[in-house]
């Protein structure tokens, strides 16, 4: 194929901007999916995206355009049928990897801004990406068919963050089709062609990959150079594994197989491994027998992405514990940014500590462990990894649980992570977002005015503080017209205590987390008090209590179901009354030292949610 006709790019915006709108549009003005199987938002795959209406995984396409470019007088200047592989890409600050994956496979970026909503935190952090990625960014203003819109407030802000010219924007409405085939020609005229050379040794560099039964590791690849088609020998660069190729092809959006696929191209390779730790992310594909005669040079691949929150789960049948590793080994294929360990508990057994970009992440990866696995995982309160300074060591140590948290008289000094966090508002909320920032040990660095109307909010905080119920706060006091992204900048000494949680006497580990010294009190009764919520009624009374190390901060009481055992009484002296009350509370108490305490799965994420 003739690179000239090729040109690979994704469509980059802040969460519900209208990407897989517009990508459903794409693939409708090029007639690459018949209009019988077609449906809204057709390039999100998982039965999640649908229903929460949200781009989790990226997903590429190949479609095929005419292009014709006409002079003054309808005489056609330039014609040729063009081959487009795009790769529509999330837009929430958790799935900021998946991002980066996709721009590290094109040469150009659509960046999509709802007229309704102007420019947001999210449609930065992925701009700049673009920009350090060298990518040909093309400005679209998208649902512009609404009565709501704006459209010239929001080109005056694309106009500001990008330095472009007003015509350089384009219009457009995902909904409707309007402008969708303007945005088409611009990415043919703007996008330069791939280079990539056929003749050279294969280098593929993987974007993304899937685990299929029959054909083992899927690999999304961009071909850099070179060429590959079935039956190839095939060599994982970092990894040093060889395989043989089952399959190559392209993505119609579901899998096409060809003959071959070549440099510039956007396709998959069916690797036929079965083990996923050989295909990771990142690596480089090549030809074996090439290697030897020909010093390759491995593609760079992405920075290694480190998971923000830390969070252990436990299958609630010992017998669940294989099963669950087979399940977190493919939800990991499928997810890069998703990691796991292996450890064990005293209370709860064997289970694994498993990493997450945030906390959506843990609920999506919680989700799909209960419906493509049927698991139903005991889940710790999620933590962030702390650094400890132990007296008479030089080294620091991490601590990625609570409960690996060594006894407070050996530590020197405990350092948490710390972000950037980014703020898009409207100015009549300035105020009361700043109230909110007050509340979180936020440190206030710098206000930018985007327009007359809009405010960029800088602020250094502690990730812990970011990653729990702050979106959620953000967006009820501003109306949910603030935006956030935040980005990690390294570890700072910080005054922090463990929080514990006691249920009828016993420390539940799960519970356990890190929170100031300052706002352990608060952070205490909160937790005890959402517990009594969530926690079904005993037979017996449960104490739930909160401590730091021997001293109890907190304390409430889930009362006990409660029997009439004197309703039978008509009459007669107290003492009969008494006498069976005095049988009933033995009998509880009897209960109480025999009984155990139901804690349900969800209280675990609930608590974090209070």
């Amino acid at each position: 194929m003739n690179q000239k006709f090729v040109r690979n790019f994704c469509i980059i915006a802040h969460i519900d901007h209208g990407k897989s709108t517009l990508a459903d549009r794409f693939l409708d003005v090029t007639k690459t999916v018949e209009q019988r199987k077609m449906k809204e938002q057709l390039l999100d795959q998982m039965d999640l995206e649908r229903e929460r209406g949200i781009t989790i995984k990226l997903q590429p396409v190949r479609m095929d355009y005419l292009y014709k470019r006409t002079a003054g007088n309808d005489s056609i200047v330039d014609e040729g049928s063009y081959t487009l592989n795009l790769i529509d890409t999330p837009g929430h600050v958790d799935f900021h990897y998946e991002v980066s994956r996709s721009l590290a496979a094109v040469e150009g970026a659509v960046l999509l801004v709802d007229a309704t909503k102007g420019v947001q935190a999210q449609t930065l952090a992925n701009l700049y990406l673009a920009i350090e990625q060298g990518l040909e960014i093309i400005p679209v203003v998208n649902k512009i068919d609404l009565p709501a819109s704006d459209v010239e407030k929001t080109k005056k802000e694309i106009i500001h963050i990008l330095g472009c010219k007003d015509e350089e924007i384009l219009m457009a409405s995902g909904k409707t089709g309007m402008g969708v085939e303007e945005i088409l020609k611009r990415v043919i005229e703007r996008v330069p062609a791939p280079q990539g050379d056929a003749t050279k040794p294969l280098r593929a560099l993987i974007f993304d990959s899937v685990y299929d039964t029959y054909k083992g590791v899927v690999a999304y690849v961009r071909i850099v150079d070179g060429k590959v088609k079935r039956d190839d020998a095939i060599q994982m660069f970092a990894a040093d594994k060889d395989s043989v190729t089952v399959e190559v092809g392209y993505f119609k959006p579901q899998f096409a197989p060809t003959a071959q696929i070549e440099a510039g191209d956007i396709g998959y390779i069916a690797t036929g491994l079965k083990d996923v730790s050989y295909c990771r992310v990142g690596d480089t594909i090549t030809v074996v027998k090439k290697k030897e005669d020909v010093m390759i040079e491995p593609l760079h691949g992405y920075k290694e992405i480190k998971p923000m929150v830390y969070a252990s789960l436990y299958p609630t049948e010992g017998d669940d514990y294989a099963l669950m590793r087979d399940a977190l080994d493919k939800l990991k294929l499928n997810d890069a940014s998703f990691s796991f360990e292996p450890e064990s508990n005293i209370a709860l057994g064997r289970g694994f500590r498993c990493g997450f970009l945030g906390l959506l992440h843990l609920e999506i990866i919680q989700a799909r462990l209960e419906r493509e696995f049927h698991q139903n995982p005991t889940i710790t309160t999620p933590s962030v990894v702390y650094e400890l300074k132990l007296r008479g060591i030089d080294e620091t140590v991490k601590m990625f649980s609570p409960s690996e948290m060594p006894d407070p008289a050996s530590i020197e000094k405990i350092f948490e992570p710390y972000v950037t966090l980014q703020i898009v508002l409207p100015a009549t909320y300035l105020g009361s977002v700043m109230e909110l920032m007050s509340s979180i040990r936020a440190e206030y660095k710098n206000t930018e005015y985007i327009d007359s109307e809009r405010v960029l909010l800088s602020f250094e905080a502690p990730l812990m503080d970011v990653i729990v119920n702050f979106h959620d706060n953000l967006k009820s006091v501003s109306s949910g017209y603030a935006s956030m992204n935040y980005e990690y900048i390294g570890y700072r000494d910080s005054d922090v205590v463990k929080l514990d949680i006691l249920v009828a006497g016993d420390k539940v580990e799960a519970f356990s987390r890190m929170v100031p010294k300052g706002r352990a009190h608060t952070e205490g009764f909160a937790t005890v008090t959402k517990l009594k919520q969530v926690i079904p009624r005993h037979n017996f009374s449960v104490a739930l209590q909160a401590a730091i190390g021997g001293k109890v901060i907190a304390r409430e009481t889930i009362s006990a179901f409660r029997k009439d055992v004197i309703a039978k009484l008509y009459g007669g002296d107290v003492t009969r009354k008494n006498k069976l009350l005095d049988k009933q509370k033995k009998g509880k108490k009897k209960l109480k030292d025999m009984g155990r305490v139901t804690i349900p799965s969800k209280a675990f994420l609930d608590v974090l949610r209070k």
